[in-house]
């Protein structure tokens, strides 16, 4: 519905992204209601999804994992109709968001499979990057609500395509920082100066922008969770399956899926995914 000409915006997922783009929807004219599996004390904060979608034209869903999406999905379902747009925000495996999608349009609403790139910073910044698949038509009617949050706004195709590209993108995140641990645990067990490996590593090819991210967080100990560790874990599993489904190998992620189950293992799920490196800190980061 629209409120007095404004747009009117749901947030579903109030987790480290979601609530911090519906704090940035907030500043605009737009209304913005929420809700979240544990509630929360957030403005507009409703009881349920379906409460969400009486409300609100646009539907932006950041949720954990695809379970989590279907069941949105499906307390949703009654209530969408014609004048609805449903974004899937989260990272979610392509079978979930394909399914989510027949659904929705069988209601009648418009959809668009939209992750991003970008952690917490970002998110506060309204610097995230989104991946579209989907009518381009309908990403330029929600176009304007993405902008509030995102900095870049990419269309890749498909609904689908988006979830998978972002899945092979976090394959490459997973695995540099399991190997940026290893290296600066090696440089650390050897008695080097980190910073030193730091000062080389700006000069190297191998720098990116990652690295000059989760580096500093290693070197600080500081595990505050940007991207956790389990959301990562989660997306390398969605890609472990991709690659058993078409036939691809992945090896490299493999190994680092299986470092990471065993960061989680001894409790490190809800930090940033740099906490690989705590296994070569002192004993007692490792508790």
């Amino acid at each position: 519905m629209s409120i007095e000409g404004t747009e009117t915006v749901g947030v579903i997922g109030q987790g480290i992204i979601g609530s911090r783009v519906a704090t940035l929807l907030r500043n605009t004219d737009r209304h913005v209601y929420v809700w979240n599996r544990t509630p929360k004390p957030i403005p507009n904060f409703l009881g349920s999804p379906a409460e969400v979608a009486q409300l609100a034209d646009i539907i932006q869903i950041f949720v954990a994992d695809g379970t989590a999406l279907k069941q949105v999905i499906a307390a949703l379902k009654d209530k969408l109709e014609k004048r609805h747009i449903v974004l899937c925000n989260g990272t979610f495996d392509p079978e979930s968001v394909v399914e989510a999608y027949q659904t929705v349009r069988e209601c009648g609403a418009s959809f668009l499979d939209a992750p991003f790139t970008g952690s917490k910073v970002a998110a506060e910044k309204g610097a995230l990057v989104y991946y579209v698949g989907g009518d381009p038509g309908v990403l330029e009617r929600v176009r304007p609500v993405l902008e509030v949050s995102g900095r870049e706004i990419l269309h890749l195709g498909r609904v689908g395509e988006a979830s998978l590209i972002k899945i092979a993108t976090n394959m490459i995140s997973a695995a540099t920082t399991g190997i940026l641990a290893e290296a600066y645990g090696l440089i650390s067990k050897a008695g080097v100066d980190p910073q030193r490996f730091a000062e080389a590593l700006e000069q190297n090819a191998c720098y990116s922008g990652l690295v000059a991210m989760k580096l500093p967080q290693m070197m600080a100990k500081d595990y505050e969770p940007h991207f956790s560790l389990k959301h990562m874990f989660k997306d390398a599993q969605y890609a472990l399956n991709l690659g058993r489904q078409l036939g691809v190998e992945e090896p490299v992620l493999s190994t680092t899926a299986s470092v990471m189950f065993r960061s989680i293992q001894k409790g490190h799920g809800e930090k940033d995914y740099s906490v690989l490196a705590s296994r070569y800190q002192d004993q007692s980061d490792n508790s």
